[in-house]
């Protein structure tokens, strides 16, 4: 079906008119003139009956979905080591055994110049080279030197240059030697499988290890996480067995772990606060082995914090009485009909241009604003888009005869319409630059509508009958 599809779609294709036709629609002026008919709230209130008979028709609107509330526990990683005791003897120990985890590593840049050992060039010449090339390095710079005898072409335009030095990259007589180097020193000829090489340190930063003092605070942290990690794992598997041991209260476990029960608000199966704001803690709450009164299985948050809830209050679904929404059913009950107001209004304002009527006059009587623009496009920005896309949906102006329509805008406004012309569009320089490009689209969008039509009419046309599959015994 996708390789059907694929081969109508890309037999499709536009011609010139085609494209030039779509150029000129989207390119398309227009002149408009309009009014605004805003949604005025109406001073009369509606009556008791109209309010009764809307809440009664759209209860929906108003009901409380289900919530609940739960206690709960939480054995947390961050909170057993604060109470890890730490003294300085124990720290530098640490200090000692993570070393490493204070360090920054030495910095070390090099370059070299490479003279290959190969069917070419054999060891002696090779050798001899090179040393010539440490000599001349007397005179001449590293770089430029490099460029014009290295062997290594990939690096011989950047003057030789291999980047950070990484161990374990290179072979061992290279990685000596480089090691050995001081800042701007160039090595004796090394050789490698490849040949022999002048290595140069062109950047070096030496390693550092931090001080005890100045790692201290973090070192600290890193001790008590390290110290309470065990009581963490060993205490989640006391919370695991007691909270399941004992599913009608958390007292028990909490005294034995020496944690405190907490409470939440009430929340709701899609939003909560705090500790209800995470979805695995609302799952959990609507679980049914808490909705039947029992404690949750815990509920993890990463490898570091652990939560055993219960439910404390549980409140069904219900539909909000009327007395404490009723001044919520009046303002929908005053803005839907300033709604409808305003569109019989912008109804009897079209009725009146269709007959001949003068926008000017008409919007005069009614206190309202003729705005009027000529050659609306259609990504002009000065028009909300609604009103936009109504005035280019608009049909053309059949002789001195304008077109009236009207038009929803946000805020629940009404807008009357007199579209008076409509300037065919011309390709511009940039259109043109597109023609390639908007052929293809075009003639993409001809064969989807191709393809869709042939689909619609096999539809149509197919005879289709379902059986029911027979069991098998």
């Amino acid at each position: 079906m996708e390789q059907f599809q694929r081969s109508i779609i890309d037999s499709s294709f536009a011609t010139q008119h085609d494209v030039e036709s779509f150029f000129k629609i989207q390119n398309q002026q227009r002149d408009v003139a309009y009014v605004t008919i805003p949604a005025q709230k109406p001073a009369e209130q509606p009556s008791e009956e109209e309010v009764t008979a809307y809440y009664q028709q759209h209860q929906d609107l108003y009901k409380v979905p289900e919530q609940v509330s739960v206690e709960y526990v939480e054995l947390s990683l961050e909170d057993i080591a604060k109470k890890v005791a730490v003294t300085d003897e124990k720290l530098k120990a640490f200090y000692e055994e993570h070393k490493d985890q204070y360090a920054t590593p030495e910095r070390r840049k090099i370059s070299h110049i490479l003279f290959a050992i190969n069917d070419k060039q054999d060891e002696k010449t090779a050798l001899e080279k090179a040393s010539l090339a440490k000599k001349d390095l007397a005179n001449k710079d590293f770089a430029k030197l490099a460029a014009e005898v290295s062997d290594d072409k990939l690096t011989a335009n950047k003057g030789g240059d291999l980047g950070l030095f990484t161990s374990g990259a290179m072979e061992k007589p290279f990685e000596d030697a480089a090691n050995a180097l001081k800042l701007g020193e160039v090595s004796e000829p090394v050789k490698t499988a490849f040949g022999y090489h002048l290595i140069k340190v062109t950047e070096l930063v030496p390693g550092e290890v931090k001080s005890f003092d100045a790692v201290k605070p973090e070192l600290t942290k890193a001790y008590q996480k390290a110290q309470a990690e065990n009581t963490f794992y060993e205490s989640g598997e006391t919370l695991t067995e007691m909270s399941y041991e004992n599913p009608d209260n958390l007292q028990t476990v909490a005294d034995a772990l020496g944690l405190t029960i907490k409470k939440t608000a009430l929340f709701t199966k899609d939003k909560g606060e705090d500790i209800a704001s995470d979805p695995k803690v609302r799952s959990a709450a609507f679980s049914e082995e808490v909705q039947q009164g029992n404690n949750s299985t815990p509920v993890e948050f990463g490898a570091e914090r652990l939560v055993v809830l219960r439910m404390l209050e549980h409140k069904p679904a219900a539909t909000r009485d009327l007395n404490e929404v009723k001044q919520q059913v009046i303002e929908t009950l005053l803005s839907e009909k300033a709604k409808q107001q305003a569109v019989e209004k912008a109804q009897q304002i079209k009725t009146r241009l269709q007959a001949g009527e003068s926008i000017d006059t008409v919007a005069a009587e009614n206190n309202l604003t003729v705005k009027k623009m000529a050659d609306v496009t259609r990504n002009n920005g000065e028009l909300p888009w609604q009103l936009n896309q109504a005035i280019f949906k608009a049909a053309k102006p059949v002789g001195d005869k304008s077109t009236i329509f009207t038009a929803a805008l946000p805020s629940d406004e009404q807008a009357v319409v007199s579209l008076s012309k409509v300037k065919e569009g011309i390709m511009s320089e940039d259109d043109k630059k597109q023609l390639e490009l908007a052929s293809k689209n075009i003639a993409r969008a001809f064969g989807q509508n191709e393809f869709n039509a042939v689909m619609n009419s096999l539809q149509a046309k197919a005879d289709i009958s379902v059986k029911k599959a027979q069991a098998q015994n």
